[in-house]
């Protein structure tokens, strides 16, 4: 590719072109963002302007030192200048180059490098964000790196401290002759200058918090391994605290975490959206760094090519032969192999609780999606008409235990093959805000993708399950039967019944729900199972821990309290229904549908 003159532009063009060409090891993320790079760079909407990129990388590199650390071949790094890598200068060109036209907008306001441990991210934190102080000065710039634990912010804030008392002044007594200001106690840990080349610069390193962080305003916000961040809020309170300026810039940097459904996990699947053009999101820059799985899901952790694709300072920071031994380890001592696939190979695990992989349902959704015929850019209405159309019956089942809660219903069928789930969910929107919050719950985006309605009153009422039911029905789809336990709400089994449903009394007995949540597994490990890429149906899968009985039984509950597994309940119950009704059926009817 080809970017207009810059110090650093034919670098990093050599990089991409180096991902795109093959010849540099990369996973299918890092590949499609630098197809998104050669595209917004040739897009006529957006100028491409290299002054602000090169003057933060020639500030990283002419300034800036390592305070800790040796190098591959044993030489200590303390004092040595920070040198950035191809990729971390793509990085850096891929927040400033892009400007709307005819503006001094830049088009960039949000950004996600995923990458696994060991690739010099916190140095990488600390020079980018030092650099991106003093780029934006003349705004008087703030600068926070806030991590989950401030013992992670604090690795950033001695990076600062180190480079401007011992690198710039050589002592902290000429520094603060300077003009600096340095502040370490308990209450707060910031460096700032009032009157520094024409402006003023403050850098703050905090922990998150977000009861306390609402009111704090800046322009640049690095929010440091968000996997470790326990709700939205945490996120969502430092991205507000830029509203007050345009060229604003929010950072999250992260590993993989446990959580396969969480906050992080969760904003890498926007982002992969966003990489794969099925969502357009023009000013969110993107770089994920993680192994790709084979046809079959499984990820060959034991391969160097894995290990590199995954790691972009692979023979840099990361020692080849450190991460085999690491890897081979990992095959060889199971309860070690969890933390090497999330923090060696950036791939999200579940909760050593949960029972379920989350990624092999969504491998199976993918695949089962591709047999269906199914594209996946249709919207839910789309599909949905596409479903209805197909020659097939449908069995419904509902969990509707806490009506104060969440609420769901399902409908689940088998086509040539493929089991298809249609979930659907309520919440009442007077707990909402309070719920989302405190049990991470993304309630709110569920509902701006269709999957959930908000009931405004103080409990679910049992009617907008019925009209849902009725209104799946009027889409044409064909409701053979639902599943319900009467003892739970009887006035929705009433409901239904007088709606014209064959509501089947369906009580919860561990092994009658064993046959239902067996074939569903079976489906999902096959590549049979899709649920329309629902996010609930995801969240409720990932919550899901199980106990193995006897005769090949299972007896499930919730992986925490705080957790929801209602969705995938509610499939449990429409599947049920569908296997008891299939086993009385003929083989004429069953295949005359």
């Amino acid at each position: 590719m080809i970017l207009p003159p810059g110090r650093h532009a034919e670098e990093v063009a050599g990089y991409v072109d180096g991902i795109l060409s093959g010849r540099i090891v990369a996973n299918r993320d890092r590949v499609l963002a630098a197809r998104r790079f050669v595209r917004m760079a040739q897009d006529a909407r957006y100028e491409v302007r290299t002054k602000d990129a090169d003057f933060v990388i020639d500030i990283i590199e002419g300034t800036f030192r390592h305070r800790q650390g040796e190098s591959l071949d044993g030489r200590p790094l303390r004092g040595k200048p920070f040198l950035l890598e191809p990729w971390e200068k793509l990085c850096v060109y891929g927040m400033l180059v892009f400007f709307k036209a005819g503006t001094s907008e830049r088009l960039v306001k949000e950004a996600l490098i995923f990458i696994p441990r060991k690739n010099g991210k916190t140095i990488f934190v600390s020079a980018l964000s030092y650099a991106l102080a003093l780029l934006e000065r003349k705004s008087g710039a703030k600068v926070y790196v806030v991590g989950a634990a401030l013992k992670q912010a604090m690795e950033t804030f001695d990076n600062w401290r180190y480079n401007v008392e011992h690198v710039l002044y050589k002592s902290q007594k000429a520094a603060k002759a300077a003009g600096w200001r340095i502040l370490d106690n308990n209450m707060e840990h910031s460096i700032s200058h009032e009157n520094l080349l024409g402006g003023s610069i403050s850098l703050n390193a905090l922990a998150s918090n977000p009861d306390g962080q609402d009111s704090f305003n800046a322009n640049i916000i690095i929010a440091d391994e968000i996997h470790a961040y326990k709700t939205p809020k945490q996120y969502n309170v430092l991205k507000e605290a830029t509203n007050a300026y345009t060229n604003k810039l929010v950072i999250g940097i992260t590993t993989a975490g446990d959580d396969g459904t969480g906050f992080c996990a969760q904003k890498v699947e926007y982002c992969r959206k966003v990489l794969a053009g099925t969502v357009e999101d023009e000013a969110y820059f993107i770089f994920i760094c993680c192994a790709d799985p084979k046809e079959d899901g499984e990820i060959d952790y034991t391969s160097a090519a894995a290990h590199e694709m995954a790691n972009p300072n692979y023979g840099v920071t990361i020692r080849p032969q450190d991460i085999m031994n690491d890897a081979m380890q990992a095959m060889n001592d199971p309860q070690l192999r969890k933390d090497f696939f999330a923090k060696r190979l950036d791939v999200f695990t579940s909760s050593v609780k949960a029972y379920f992989d989350v990624e092999m349902f969504r491998r199976s959704n993918g695949k089962a999606e591709a047999a269906l015929g199914i594209d996946p850019k249709w919207t839910i209405e789309q599909k949905l008409r596409y479903l209805a159309r197909l020659r097939m019956d449908w069995y419904g089942g509902a969990d509707l235990s806490k009506l104060h809660d969440l609420t769901a219903a399902a409908l689940h069928g088998q086509y040539k093959g493929i089991d298809i789930v249609i979930p659907h969910c309520w919440f009442p929107i007077v707990a909402a805000h309070e719920k989302a919050d405190q049990d991470d719950i993304p309630l709110f985006g569920w509902a701006d993708d269709g999957w959930l309605d908000l009931c405004n009153a103080p409990v679910n009422n049992h009617s907008a399950v019925v009209n849902w039911f009725l209104s799946m029905k009027a889409k044409g789809f064909r409701i053979r039967q639902v599943g319900h336990d009467r003892k739970f709400c009887r006035e929705y089994f009433i409901g239904m019944k007088k709606a014209g449903f064959n509501v089947v009394d369906q009580p919860q007995y561990f092994y009658k729900k064993s046959e239902g949540f067996r074939h569903i597994e079976k489906q999902a490990r096959s590549g049979a199972l899709y649920y329309l890429g629902a996010e609930p149906y995801e969240y409720c899968v990932g919550n899901v821990s199980a106990i193995e009985k006897t005769d090949d039984m299972v007896q499930y509950d919730k992986i925490l309290r705080t957790r929801r597994i209602d969705v995938f309940d509610a499939d449990v119950f429409a599947t049920i229904r569908m296997l008891e009704d299939m086993g009385k059926m003929t083989a004429k009817e069953w295949f005359d549908g």
